[in-house]
């Protein structure tokens, strides 16, 4: 289950070398979250990720987007809030999930920001910062020369030249910025556009879009601390929001409501991720015992267990098995009575629930990683074998699993293949972002690998690899 709340996956800064322009000019591109080590704090989890990939599926097909080039990745922060960094990536804080009331607005949200990746607004605007940088440096130079000279030749003319330089480094900074942030509205006056083109290319209504940056607009009149980033990092403007309600009204989709089947799997989500990541009491309350919905008791389950206590893995047990009963095909339920049996210890009596889970869902890496996890903790050697089969598929599919490359390691320490268990360890640091460790076992596994063989060449890339600066 759920590589949620508790555990965070590291998104490596090397694969974003527009991280440090990002957070350089963080007035434009805004990180609440902040950046764990080299990366940002990620969750992985299946069924948010299934339901993510079919809401941007149709959106990136649109857009140009094809053979999974762009990747929607989950940010665990609670504010309001998505970006791009890159042209692969498109981040969505837990924040927007929650606070979307329907599969639209995030849908909305995705074809914004596609519009950027299409548009090569963060390509330009990484070159933009490098031209302004030297522009300003320059600035600095000649207002802090023109102070020099004002302070050597002294008097009132020494005085004006002083001042003169001043003003021209204050100038300078604000005349850049103005830029910036125009160039960055004109880019988000795009997005707009293109986000919408995407929509009525999917027969999607423009509607949900509209009404997360209404519901912003009124921020635009607080301070940065008040804001919400999601409204520092997509500048409002009266005249914006017109063009983007006239956008989104004409279409002749803007009628178009989200099919029942996805709204309640979107509710799911919404619930599954307050029990997760909100103190049971907040889940209490949210979801009281009087809302008797599939969703709202999805989430108490979850509140339930983590409350703990006496009976608290028997009541969240029961709760999870009947919504099984009433929903055998639905291949989460059965993942989550997994989850709690393998928090409180029970390996083994996961197994069969995530062997249902798989059979349900049998295109998932992540699947496969956490029964692959249950099987590695067995002495078997049968059950040895399994996991390593079951986690080089997930790897086929989810090639930067890091701890897929973590559990590979284990199981080949155990069978005593010290250089294969080196290789997925370089691997699994690699994917964290901690470079240093990944090419500490790359080069301790090339020195037993068959030189030329395909892992030997993956460990040679991560040795060879230079962090971009």
């Amino acid at each position: 289950m759920p590589e949620l709340p508790r555990t965070f996956a590291a998104f490596s800064a090397a694969k974003s070398g527009l991280l440090l322009a990002a957070v350089f000019f963080a007035s434009l591109l805004t990180f609440t979250g902040g950046v764990r080590a080299q990366g940002l704090p990620l969750i992985r989890d299946a069924e948010i990720e299934a339901l993510l990939q079919d809401y941007a599926k149709p959106i990136f097909q649109a857009a140009g987007f094809g053979g999974g080039r762009v990747t929607v990745r989950i940010v665990n922060n609670d504010a309001f809030n998505a970006f791009v960094l890159d042209g692969g990536n498109v981040f969505v804080h837990t924040g927007t999930l929650m606070q979307a009331n329907t599969p639209n607005e995030v849908i909305g949200v995705i074809a914004h920001e596609s519009g950027h990746i299409a548009g090569g607004h963060m390509a330009a605007l990484r070159a933009r910062i490098a031209k302004d940088q030297t522009r300003a440096l320059l600035t600095q130079v000649l207002g802090i020369g023109a102070m020099v000279a004002g302070g050597v030749s002294g008097g009132t003319g020494g005085r004006e030249t002083m001042q003169g330089g001043q003003a021209l480094l204050q100038g300078g900074t604000s005349v850049i910025m103005k830029g910036l942030l125009a160039e960055r509205r004109s880019q988000e006056s795009a997005a707009d556009q293109a986000g919408i083109q995407y929509l009525t290319a999917t027969k999607q209504s423009g509607k949900g879009m509209l009404d997360t940056f209404e519901r912003f607009k009124e921020q635009e009149y607080l301070t940065d601390q008040f804001q919400d980033p999601f409204v520092r990092s997509h500048p409002l403007s009266v005249d914006r929001l017109a063009r983007l309600n006239q956008l989104a009204t004409t279409s002749p989709y803007f009628a178009q409501k989200d099919p029942p089947s996805l709204q309640l799997r979107h509710d799911l989500m919404r619930a599954k991720l307050s029990g997760y990541l909100e103190n049971p009491q907040t889940v209490f309350n949210r979801y009281p015992e009087s809302n008797t919905t599939l969703p709202a008791r999805y989430a108490r389950a979850i509140g339930k267990f983590f409350k703990g206590g006496p009976g608290a893995l028997e009541a969240a047990l029961q709760d999870t098995e009947a919504m099984i009963r009433e929903n055998p095909s639905y291949p989460y339920f059965h993942e989550l009575k997994a989850d709690f049996l393998m928090r409180t210890g029970k390996m083994a009596a996961a197994i069969p629930s995530l062997r249902q889970s798989l059979k349900l869902a049998p295109n998932s890496p992540l699947i496969r990683v956490e029964l692959a996890t249950a099987l590695q903790s067995s002495d078997s050697a049968e059950a040895q074998k399994e996991a390593v089969e079951l986690l080089r598929k997930a790897l086929i599919d989810d090639s930067e699993n890091g701890r897929a490359y973590r559990l590979l390691a284990n199981v080949y320490y155990k069978q005593g293949k010290s250089p294969e268990a080196d290789a997925m360890t370089a691997q699994a640091y690699f994917y964290e972002g901690n470079i240093k460790q990944a090419q500490l076992f790359a080069k301790r596994a090339q020195l037993q690998l068959r030189a030329g063989s395909p892992e030997w060449l993956k460990n040679d890339d991560i040795i060879n690899y230079k962090p971009q600066t």
